[in-house]
């Protein structure tokens, strides 16, 4: 590394830290006055206080990241450029690709970093930062493995489940509804209770109730004590997750979608937050190269005010249509791929324009 390069980048390692811990406060600070008074409500003890936001704060920080490296790139060089540095440097030979160089470079790690966050850390303080509010300060059952009132399909049958623990491997209240082709009442099977052994579900205090297909009327009534082999999904399936898209790592949400599409329902908002979450860490490179015309057309005439508030700007402007885009998505009225990527797309190129009308 070049004595160059080492002095780009202390100038913009130092501005990204300012920066990034500066977002993170502010996020940290409005998010604890908003939950303080249900910690206080439910007596709960520093430790607790302590490990929620310590559990938060890889979120938090993958979430303002982008913003911060517009701000350290707009900085760095609007700072250079209104001291005459950046002047200097490119009168000696230094072309504005040379000098945004490692700039890009440490944006594109900062990429990486934030995907391996999302798809390693993040998910981890998720669950337990959801434990320690919901579980340990609300007191109650942990989401993760209790799940009320489900529904699914499974072959050709469409299952109600009143209460499934995961954990213990049991169901309450189980009907399952068997349909012909033609989607005609087969057969109505309801227990009271089911375990899990031995690989397979055990029915028990339960009857099934055979229907003529043609009529639709009751033929007989199948009182059993125990019934194996109506159900085949593991208790593992019947864990809720209990997290938002941003809050799950890749292979997550493609393991949740591809479930949903199989039990027949419509899996695009877990597509659209898949893809959101590959494209939101990209963000950081489209930042840093949005960053870089900003700061040679306003750099040397900027203060740190106006600096800041720019960055700002152009992330909120951001972040706004990217949400906006996620929505069409959300509604199918865009493909998941051009709903995600789209305002990365679109910046990348505002980005493109800028520079070819910066000076060299």
């Amino acid at each position: 590394m070049s004595i160059l390069d080492r002095y780009l980048l202390t100038a913009f390692g130092r501005i990204l830290g300012l920066a990034l811990g500066s977002f993170a406060g502010v996020y940290l600070l409005v998010d604890f006055f908003e939950k303080v008074d249900k910690f206080l409500s439910h007596h709960a003890g520093l430790g607790q206080y302590l490990i929620y936001f310590a559990s938060k704060l890889p979120l938090i920080m993958v979430q303002v990241l982008p913003l911060a490296i517009l701000m350290a790139v707009f900085l760095t060089l609007g700072g250079f450029s209104r001291t005459s540095e950046l002047t200097a440097m490119r009168a000696g030979g230094f072309s504005l690709w040379r000098l945004s160089a490692p700039l890009l470079g440490s944006a594109i790690l900062a990429a990486l970093l934030t995907l391996a966050a999302n798809e390693y850390l993040v998910p981890v303080c998720a669950r337990t930062m959801q434990h320690v509010y919901e579980v340990e300060v609300r007191g109650k059952p942990p989401l993760s493995v209790r799940q009320e009132n489900v529904w699914f399909k499974e072959n050709d049958a469409i299952v109600h489940i009143r209460v499934a623990s995961a954990d213990q491997g049991r169901l309450e209240g189980i009907t399952i509804y068997r349909l012909d082709g033609d989607n005609r009442l087969l057969s109505r099977t309801e227990a009271r209770h089911a375990a899990f052994g031995d690989g397979e579900w055990l029915l028990r205090d339960g009857s099934i109730r055979r229907f003529a297909p043609a009529t639709g009327e009751v033929e007989r009534v199948e009182p059993f004590a125990e019934r194996r082999g109506e159900l085949a999904k593991p208790p593992a399936d019947f864990a809720s997750p209990g997290f938002k898209g941003r809050e799950m790592g890749i292979r997550e949400l493609s393991q949740l979608a591809r479930k949903v599409a199989a039990e027949g329902y419509d899996a695009t908002r877990y597509r659209v937050d898949l893809q959101a979450q590959m494209a939101t860490p990209f963000a950081c490179v489209v930042m840093a190269f949005l960053g870089i015309p900003f700061a040679l057309r306003k750099g040397r005439g900027a203060s740190l005010a106006a600096g800041i508030a720019i960055s700002v700007g152009i992330g909120v402007t951001y972040f706004i249509l990217q949400a906006a885009l996620q929505a069409f998505g959300y509604s199918s009225v865009l493909p998941p791929l051009v709903a995600a990527w789209s305002a990365n797309l679109l910046f990348t190129l505002l980005g493109i324009w800028l520079l070819l009308q910066a000076r060299e």
